[in-house]
């Protein structure tokens, strides 16, 4: 796959720790306005710009996205942002406890995220990418990088092995306790060596970012057509950073129903095993399961297990239906709770794993229901993603999150 050097826009070392910022989309509007209003030199200022306005503003106006070019251009003649001119690959490490990923920042091909070589596994919205491209196209970059795994490659591993006993631009903790660090990669042929690497990697799969790879392809068409020409321009590729399949964790996307559909207890138990699920005694303690095919129930105060012991599709015939997500919705949320379609359905809450079951507890309430899942794996993902097709809204949730702010790509 084509994998290319960047030139960006950086926060310096001083400014990089408060400057950096999870990504736009896991917080709601009003966890934004928080975020910024205690955190007002960070880069989602900038990422949600409607932070400058009141609540009332609409965040999709026209004078929204200009504020966020307005800022962006600010941090660059304040001298929070300093410029590579050359162009290079980045190492970006995080680690959280005893996990520790590496990725390699670069600018990936929009022409390979159309013909598939980057692969997707969800569907994206017309409105999410509309927004995001407004921003690119405001600000005149892409400033959240698409988060890509590709399958294990050692001719990789040396190189960037070999890039991280350099001493490190960033090398910062944040305020979650993950540790962020960063090194760069300039010397040619070093940069030579890891575009040839890239290379004969047959491809990649997005993890996470796939409204951010759409609004990249979108600005990629309209530049071009308005350019009118036939030559490369930087809107051709998109800021990512590539991980190896290996090394990254995913936790489990867990769900809460506003309201039993109806049912009391009795009737709701009943409904659930005789959609083919096998029902156990309450717990004393919250359900996270440990194996595939079974997930925790809490309702009416209580906990238990429930494990799916009816019919569902093997994953070399149907990699998405073998999900556990899909086996949820399909048996389950579907006909039991009458959550149609998850993507549209107001009464169904999605919750990261991170969150804990506390959170869930407190979502549900008394009158909701929680479920907790066993985590999809990469495996999984790029089981779907390699038979063309599609998984279920929120089947995976990556931790540690990447940082937006860190590498801002001009285009």
């Amino acid at each position: 796959m084509l994998v290319q050097p960047i030139t960006c826009y950086r926060p310096t070392p001083q400014a990089a720790p408060d400057f950096a910022a999870l990504p736009y989309d896991v917080f709601n509007r009003e966890e934004a306005a928080a975020y910024v209003a205690s955190h007002p030199q960070s880069f989602l200022t900038i990422d949600r710009p409607e932070t400058a306005f009141g609540p009332d503003q609409d965040m999709y106006a026209p004078e929204v996205y200009e504020k966020a070019g307005e800022l962006i251009r600010s941090k660059a003649y304040d001298g929070t942002l300093t410029k590579d001119q050359t162009p290079c690959f980045y190492l970006y490490r995080l680690t959280e406890g005893d996990k520790c990923q590496t990725g390699v920042v670069a600018a990936c091909s929009v022409a390979e995220y159309e013909n598939g070589t980057i692969a997707r596994h969800e569907k994206t919205r017309p409105s999410k990418t509309n927004d995001r491209a407004r921003h690119i196209r405001a600000t005149g970059a892409q400033t959240g990088p698409v988060f890509l795994a590709y399958r294990d490659n050692p001719v990789v591993d040396v190189i960037v092995d070999a890039a991280r006993t350099a001493d490190p631009l960033y090398d910062f903790t944040d305020e979650f306790g993950v540790r962020q660090t960063v090194w760069r990669i300039a010397r040619p042929i070093a940069v030579e060596s890891l575009e040839a690497a890239f290379a004969m990697v047959p491809g990649a799969y997005i993890a996470d970012g796939h409204h951010r790879a759409s609004a990249a392809a979108q600005v990629c068409h309209e530049l071009r057509e308005e350019s009118g020409t036939n030559e490369d321009l930087p809107s051709d590729s998109f800021l990512a950073v590539l991980f190896p399949a290996s090394q990254l964790t995913v936790m489990a996307y867990n769900r809460v129903v506003a309201d039993t559909n109806g049912l009391d207890e009795d009737s709701l138990l009943k409904a659930i095993s005789q959609a083919g699920f096998e029902v156990g005694e309450p717990a004393d303690h919250p359900v996270t399961p440990t194996d595939a095919r079974s997930f925790g129930l809490y309702a009416f105060g209580k906990w238990r297990q429930i494990t799916y012991v009816g019919e569902a599709p093997s994953a070399q015939v149907d990699p998405a239906g073998a999900l556990d997500v899909s086996i949820l919705q399909e048996h389950l949320l579907g006909p039991v709770l009458g959550i149609d379609d998850p993507r549209t359905s107001k009464r169904i809450t999605f919750v990261g794993g991170i969150e804990g079951t506390e959170g869930l507890e407190r979502r549900a309430g008394t009158t909701g229901i929680a479920f907790t899942l066993f985590p999809t794996t990469v495996d999984q993902l790029m089981g779907v993603s390699d038979a063309g097709m599609l998984m279920p809204p929120k089947s995976t949730w990556f931790e540690p999150k990447l940082r937006s702010g860190l590498f801002i790509r001009r285009i």
